[in-house]
């Protein structure tokens, strides 16, 4: 069981120092991946580099970075910049957004996502392998008067894509790594997720693709207290549409209540049930609802399932 932990929450005095501590923490707890969310304040690909070059043998990652107000060249160069400083251990996550935010937050409006998201990875992937693209889409151009190519971003960086609706996991498995699944249950996973986009990657004779659930949880001996904080953080999502679609496929109100709570071996036999589904690894999200030491308790065990 492949398990990572997201450090997107973890917030202090100096964000970055903040995210190499509680790296550190991850590692010595037995994890061997984390991940950063983008957000409005510290760029997650250049955080993952970072983290990923003061913890020798640490995989990163982010999940993930919306591409609607982001161009394909500086992905790269940033994407390559972070594989360099890893040493090959980096992973980049791309999203399409939220309507709402991209077109408030932006200014720019949310058309055609599907249609973008594809014209975006055909740009990306000669980038990542070459460093060179000459792509002329109806929706983004991507041209390279010189090379683009980062020395030592070697292997390609690995793309996997925020994708749960049908036509964007079908371009995610004809173009992309994998798929980062949020708040999808073992059900919508096994279900309609996973054939949908490994059978978009059989058509076009890709491997078969990563499947990153990214799934709440806590370990925690209040129960009440960690399923109503899960309630009350997670209640965000379920005023966007694609989120909102995947929590009455699997057949629940609210989005907490897919949080994976409870004792050490309750969360190991939920998590199991993720792998069943068709999940290749997972990434443990909110484990801190039960505070610091909740956390630690929640990373201590799941280290415990990687070992």
């Amino acid at each position: 069981m492949r398990i990572g932990v997201s450090l997107t929450a973890i917030r202090g005095e100096n964000n970055v120092e903040d995210a190499i501590t509680a790296a550190r923490e991850a590692a010595d707890a037995g994890l061997g991946d984390v991940w950063f969310g983008q957000r409005f304040d510290t760029d997650a690909i250049g955080l993952a580099g970072i983290v990923g070059h003061e913890i020798p043998g640490l995989r990163v990652g982010v999940a993930a970075v919306p591409i609607f107000a982001r161009h394909p060249i500086l992905v790269s160069s940033q994407a390559q910049t972070s594989q360099a400083a890893t040493g090959g251990r980096f992973r980049l996550g791309l999203a399409l957004g939220a309507p709402a935010l991209v077109e408030s937050t932006f200014g720019v409006p949310y058309q055609r996502p599907v249609a973008r998201l594809r014209e975006f990875l055909t740009a990306l992937d000669p980038l990542l392998r070459t460093g060179t693209v000459d792509f002329h889409g109806e929706l983004i151009t991507a041209t390279t008067p010189m090379s683009a190519a980062v020395a030592g971003a070697m292997p390609p960086v690995p793309v996997l894509v925020a994708a749960m609706g049908p036509q964007a996991l079908r371009v995610t498995g004809e173009l992309a790594t994998g798929v980062l699944p949020r708040l999808a249950g073992p059900g919508v996973l096994a279900r309609r997720i996973v054939p949908t986009v490994t059978a978009a990657a059989e058509r076009v004779g890709r491997p078969a693709p990563a499947i990153v659930a990214i799934v709440p949880v806590a370990v925690s001996s209040d129960l009440d207290h960690a399923r109503r904080a899960a309630r009350e953080r997670l209640a965000f999502y379920e005023t966007i549409p694609s989120y909102r679609r995947v929590l009455d496929e699997e057949g629940v109100e609210r989005a907490g209540d897919l949080a994976v709570i409870g004792d050490e071996d309750t969360v190991g036999a939920s998590l199991r049930r993720y792998l069943d589904a068709g999940a290749t690894e997972i990434i443990a999200t909110e484990t801190d609802l039960g505070g610091p030491a909740g956390r630690l308790r929640t990373w201590q065990a799941l280290g415990q399932l990687m070992s």
